[in-house]
């Protein structure tokens, strides 16, 4: 790991040219509905950021990222106008939804425009049979399951910020979550059909991409197009129970943890919380607080599982603390029941009421090896409580396997290193969350797909610059 620095760009368009484009995109209006332009400054600096502040690192180095004029847009002739302005103009564009992601993925480290695409809110085809959907980038993820509940499917995958985040946005800005433990992550071949992008070039086309060209788009932080519309598989709606387990051993707690996926019992989340972290979880009403020294287990299990799971667990050391039905009234369309929904103390929303109390530790995101105890042991022994465990089962290359979002205590940017370069030492895979670009927060190589996609949708490299290495070092 590299200590994170911005690239080197050009300096932000000029107030000219700005007036310019401001012009343009007032006479636009004249021919589509009036786009919503934003220039008050603190409307800038909201929807110039995302969740980037876990980092300690991208914090300091993103302060001063900032648009100079905003766009909400609620339909694709008027994400045309943007695009087609922008690239006339040369001024550089970057895409945002609801702002959910930690990388700093919708910053603008250029300036220009930000374009907020959460207005493109749409459901435009669900096929009876396939259950496959069509549904613009802006659709909210708990507003789209709402739509899909009367028709008896859901979203295959979702994020632990499903209540807020933006369907384009989780595409471009996310890899999985609820739901990994059955579906893998959205790069797995069949999470993602097809997309509908926008180009950045003078006169902008709307373009179907099938599956394979579909691909490069998927996670690529809005770098190389301008998703408007995504088709999807959905899956049969199940109505999820919350399971919430207490051990008092750790050890019993990863054999339980390893072991659940194994049987022939249906679940779509399972997450390991180590028992301090457990402490300062804001469990929901009636589940009662851990005792200090328990480890959770969390579980998202199909109804016909109940019969089995408590003793089964109880024969590994478990025993079920809290037990409660995934939001009530959903199947009818309805919002969710009251209180802290399970999937909010899983995944990032375990790091973020984590920093709640201590904001002066950050995480990482691993992929651990096979088996995964050597590793575990291995960085307790030298990181001692200074790295704490946070565990969630996915399944990757058709295998279930531990991904790690370990909380860590920041003592530097030295230590960071030393500690990442210690994990990839014992054999995991790190998506470091302290980089900017598309390559050094995941597998870290060029992906000439993404860089060929760039070229073909977006030739004046203007879509959120800096942020595609490949594109800056080709």
């Amino acid at each position: 790991m590299a200590l994170t620095s911005l690239p080197e760009l050009p300096a932000p368009v000029d107030a000219e040219h700005l007036a310019a484009l401001v012009a343009d995109l007032l006479a636009s209006g004249q021919e589509a509905p009036p786009l919503a332009l934003i220039r008050e400054p603190a409307e800038l600096v909201r929807l110039s950021r995302d969740c980037h502040d876990y980092s300690p690192l991208l914090t300091p180095l993103l302060a001063n990222c900032r648009a100079q004029l905003a766009v909400r847009a609620t339909s694709l002739e008027q994400v045309r106008c943007v695009a087609g302005a922008c690239a006339r103009r040369g001024v550089p564009l970057t895409l945002r939804g609801a702002g959910t992601g930690n990388y700093g993925q919708c910053v603008p480290l250029q300036g220009g425009v930000v374009l907020d695409l959460s207005g493109l809110q749409q459901l435009r085809a669900i096929d009876p049979d396939s259950g496959v959907i069509t549904a613009e980038a802006g659709c909210q993820l708990a507003a789209l399951d709402r739509q899909l509940a009367p028709h008896g499917r859901s979203l295959r995958l979702a994020p632990s910020t499903y209540r807020t985040a933006t369907l384009g946005g989780f595409i471009a800005g996310g890899a999985g979550g609820i739901g990994s433990l059955r579906w893998g992550f959205l790069r797995d071949t069949g999470n993602l059909l097809g997309l509908e992008v926008v180009t950045v070039e003078p006169e902008p086309r709307v373009l179907q991409l099938d599956v394979a060209a579909s691909a490069p788009l998927n996670h690529a932080y809005g770098t190389n197009g301008i998703i408007t519309a995504l088709r999807l598989p959905t899956c049969e709606r199940v109505a999820w129970q919350e399971l919430v387990v207490g051990f008092d051993h750790w050890p019993d707690a990863m054999t339980a943890l390893q072991d659940l996926p194994a049987t022939a019992l249906l679940l779509d989340a399972l997450a390991l919380l180590e028992a301090p972290v457990a402490q300062r979880m804001p469990w929901s009403g009636g589940c009662p607080a851990p005792a200090a020294s328990e480890h959770r287990l969390l579980l998202l299990a199909a109804p016909d599982s109940l019969e089995v799971l408590p003793t089964w667990l109880a024969a590994r050391g478990g025993s079920v603390r809290w037990q409660q039905s995934q939001g009530q009234g959903q199947s009818q369309g309805q919002r969710p029941s009251r209180g802290l929904p399970l999937r909010e103390l899983c995944w990032n929303h375990t790091t973020l009421h984590w920093r709640s109390h201590h904001p002066d530790w950050t995480y990482l995101q691993l992929q651990l090896p096979d088996p995964a105890t050597p590793l575990i042991d291995a960085l307790r022994r030298r990181w001692g409580d200074g790295l704490l465990w946070h565990l969630e089962a996915v399944r990757q290359g058709g295998a279930v396997r531990l991904a790690g979002l370990p909380l860590l205590r920041f003592q530097g940017p030295e230590a960071l290193r030393e500690l990442i370069q210690h994990c990839r030492d014992l054999g995991a895979l790190v998506f470091d969350p302290h980089e900017i670009s598309v390559e050094d927060g995941g597998l870290g190589g060029i992906d000439p797909a993404q860089v060929a996609a760039k070229q073909r949708h977006d030739p004046g490299g203007l879509l959120n610059p800096g942020k595609l290495r490949g594109w800056l070092e080709r």
